[in-house]
């Protein structure tokens, strides 16, 4: 590999949606439905031809727990015949003072492409600048830009395109709203947010969606952002590394999706989640775990693909 000082101005990264086009977007969803349909229809694992991460490493930086990104990230990988290396920034020097640059370097001389779960988005920016490699935000304190698009394939295969469509947000304007708002913006698809006062998103990523002329909206009511709305999508009151105190809780509690808060939405209207899911505080039980939830059917696994698809797209194959 290349001297990561010496790194080529066109490595190709993912650590925002915000930095990349409607049709690059568009390009990486439609790829992963085909791949979606293909493995469902067919129930197989990729053919040698498509297997073309064999021979190439890939490893997973966590500064932060992970249950659905290590088990998809390690199963796309290997599904492509590609070695997953999984590297606990707890165990690695990073813990000792390290810098993220240095570790950049050294993970981009050895590995082909390198997933980044870090606590401070202005570290994975500093990672990506030391790096060889295509880096993907995996989640930062300012967005977590993998996961909207998973909700939105997931959405496209029981609903259709999502562009015209209106998706609610009930609940905190956290790093993954950020990243919805970025979607909203580029897929053409509104977004009505609700959030107590004190919560909402980041005026930043507002002020550029408004530039762009996206339909987004706030609103203190979450009865006003989900009536009439194609998908409710919920996330848990707390981010990681935020305590959710019973001040907070009962903040957020008239933002809670139940049975009736959902009914105001459209009649085929569908439930997302991101997971992991607190039920009795974002959502209830009868939500998450009824006809109208996407959570369980698609949701959990259409993540691997759209990794490949990204995969793809990053390493330029």
């Amino acid at each position: 590999m290349s001297d990561p000082t010496q790194r080529p101005q066109s490595t190709r990264h993912l650590l925002d949606l915000a930095d990349h086009s409607p049709a690059t977007l568009r390009g990486w969803l439609d790829e992963a439905l085909v791949i979606a349909a293909d493995r469902q229809r067919h129930g197989r694992r990729p053919q040698d031809s498509e297997r073309f991460l064999t021979g190439r490493y890939v490893s997973l930086l966590l500064e932060k727990p992970a249950t659905r990104t290590r088990l998809h990230f390690e199963i796309a990988t290997h599904d492509l015949g590609g070695r997953a290396i999984v590297l606990p920034a707890a165990d690695t020097q990073l813990s000792r003072g390290e810098t993220v640059g240095d570790t950049a370097r050294v993970l981009s001389k050895n590995t082909d492409l390198i997933l980044y779960r870090a606590r401070r988005h202005q570290d994975l920016l500093e990672f990506a600048r030391h790096s060889a490699v295509p880096v993907i935000n995996g989640c930062s304190d300012h967005s977590h830009p993998f996961r909207p698009l998973v909700d939105i394939m997931t959405f496209e295969q029981q609903r259709g395109p999502i562009a015209g469509r209106t998706v609610a947000w009930p609940g905190d304007g956290n790093n993954m709203l950020n990243s919805f708002i970025h979607a909203a913006a580029l897929l053409d698809f509104e977004l009505r947010i609700a959030t107590p006062e004190g919560h909402e998103p980041d005026p930043g990523v507002l002020a550029w969606a408004a530039e762009r002329g996206a339909r987004v909206s706030l609103h203190r009511d979450p009865a006003e952002a989900v009536v009439g709305a194609h998908a409710v999508v919920g996330d848990t009151f707390a981010s990681m590394g935020v305590e959710l105190t019973p001040e907070r809780l009962a903040a957020f509690r008239p933002y809670q999706v139940d049975a009736a808060l959902l009914a105001k939405a459209a009649p085929d209207a569908v439930y997302l989640h991101s997971l992991p899911a607190y039920r009795g505080q974002e959502v209830t039980a009868e939500v998450i775990d009824g006809p109208q939830s996407l959570v369980w059917d698609g949701g959990i696994e259409n993540k691997k693909f759209l990794l490949q698809a990204i995969f793809r797209w990053l390493l330029e194959l």
